[in-house]
């Protein structure tokens, strides 16, 4: 058989990566928009760990710690912020923006102890 029929009779392979590419794009527009969401929740955690540590030391100097929290954090997550101070502790739970509109939006939450350096009084 030469090769001109075996094309014609089997057809060439052209048409198999067109396939396979549009059998793997959805596939990989999945795993990037999961490492959007992942990596919006880890800013969304850095940031309340932040404003949870502003809160900390606002709370022990005697100023307002939910006002420092809400300073400490960006922007976009002040709106949706949660503050609450104990005796000695603050918590601050924010939730992570969603990478897309019918996306997860994650509830992130920091928490610090009050206190001095080192855990002793005075110092």
């Amino acid at each position: 058989m030469t090769e001109r029929r075996r094309r014609l009779l089997w057809g060439g392979e052209s048409g198999q990566v067109a396939v396979a590419f549009v059998a793997v794009v959805p596939a990989l527009i999945l795993v990037a928009l999961g490492l959007l969401q992942f990596a919006l929740a880890g800013h969304a955690a850095l940031s309340a760990a932040n404003a949870a540590r502003a809160a900390a030391r606002a709370e022990y100097v005697g100023a307002d710690p939910e006002r420092a929290a809400r300073a400490a954090l960006p922007p976009g997550l002040r709106s949706r912020a949660e503050v609450s101070a104990g005796r000695d502790r603050v918590e601050v739970e924010v939730r992570a923006p969603r990478g897309l509109p019918f996306g997860p939006s994650v509830p992130v939450t920091a928490a610090t102890r009050l206190g001095p350096s080192g855990g002793v009084l005075g110092g």
